[in-house]
């Protein structure tokens, strides 16, 4: 189903763009597990519409609501629901493309795929439906952390403008000390001149978030079509916008010889480790205990502040007018959704290794 995501660790995203409420309901969260909610708010305000003047100006609080799933902190091991109202939804500004569909949005695949669409923000394929998928993330995070497993992301480049340092060579404790979420300061002041200059000119920019998981255990991963990497990959290319997903070396590993590729292993107080990690942590789909690590790409926004020539659903030709509250650079506030999937899918492979486990030792 196209609305669910994971195994053992499985949500269900439900909700639309201008609807009463986005949420998710969540499946297998272990019973006992105390649930802060503190975190699930720090994670949504990150996420959260109008929080800088380089993002778009809806605002919305994001508060949320769990609706099931939870007795006296902790969960209970029934379904999990969490419920986020939509506080400042203007469906009246959609009204002008009701019958038209705008470039490089999803208006003309759904109304063709379903006969049927809500213009109104995108309805379903609006990018305002991942808040749930982050309140999740949380809860995954919270079942990893006592794993001392970690999942962060950062901003590593806006359009030109690029953080060329590794991330083992930065402090990413400071992502969050600047608005565009990049934990070098002088390349965040480029990158945030370069989104208010785009969007003074009605205009967007992309960009790549990355995003880094470490303390994994070596194991988690299922050869042949759940590689880990590949489920990270789904994960990843299931955000809105997102057009792009490398792992490790990437591409640029195409360009390199075999001998200066390999990680070669070698035994650190009795633990095997690799010198290097072209290998992004990841060999044979299997997590082998290094640092995963990851890139991210996101299109330029497909909504501009400027006119646009288009069709409509009768196939006239029409001009689509710049207007409504959008995001000039979609990266900063898709790096806890970046966080959020990966946590998603790292939380359902341990959960899988640990039932596994357990099954085994009842034989």
């Amino acid at each position: 189903m196209s609305n669910n995501f994971g195994n053992v660790f499985q949500i269900t995203s439900f909700g639309e763009s201008h609807g009463s409420v986005v949420g998710v309901v969540i499946d297998g969260c272990p019973a006992g597990l105390a649930i802060d909610n503190k975190l699930i708010h720090e994670d949504l305000q990150r996420r959260r519409p109008g929080q800088s003047k380089i993002t778009t100006a809806r605002k919305e609080t994001e508060e949320f609501e769990i609706i099931s799933g939870v007795f006296e902190g902790k969960a209970t091991g029934a379904p999990l629901a969490i419920i986020i109202p939509n506080r400042d939804a203007k469906s009246g500004d959609y009204s002008h493309i009701a019958e038209s569909y705008r470039p490089s949005h999803a208006d003309y695949t759904y109304q063709t795929k379903y006969g049927i669409r809500d213009y109104r923000g995108g309805g379903r394929s609006s990018a305002r439906i991942t808040a749930g998928w982050v309140a999740a993330g949380a809860i995954a995070k919270m079942i990893l952390s006592k794993e001392e497993i970690t999942t962060k992301a950062f901003v590593s480049q806006v359009g030109q403008v690029k953080l060329n340092t590794s991330y083992d060579q930065l402090d990413l404790s400071r992502v969050e000390d600047n608005l565009v979420r990049c934990p070098d300061e002088s390349t965040a002041d480029e990158m945030i001149q370069l989104i208010e200059k785009v969007k003074k000119e009605g205009d967007t920019v992309g960009g790549v978030v990355t995003g880094v998981i470490t303390g994994l255990p070596v194991g988690l991963g299922e050869p042949l079509f759940d590689k880990l990497h590949a489920v990270l990959g789904k994960a990843m290319l299931s955000i809105n916008a997102v057009k792009g997903f490398e792992y490790g070396s990437g591409f640029e590993g195409s360009s390199m010889m075999g001998s200066q590729h390999n990680d070669e292993f070698f035994a650190d107080e009795n633990k095997i480790r690799t010198r290097t990690n072209y290998s992004g942590g990841i060999q044979g789909g299997i997590s082998n205990g290094e640092d995963v690590y990851f890139r991210v790409a996101f299109k330029p926004v497909a909504t501009l502040l400027k006119d646009q020539k288009s069709v409509d659903s009768h196939g006239r030709q029409v001009e689509v007018k710049g207007k409504g509250r959008h995001d000039p650079c979609v990266v900063p506030r898709a790096v806890p959704i970046v966080e959020a999937m990966a946590a998603l899918v790292i939380a359902d492979f341990y959960l899988m290794v640990k039932r596994h486990n357990l099954l085994a030792k009842d034989v």
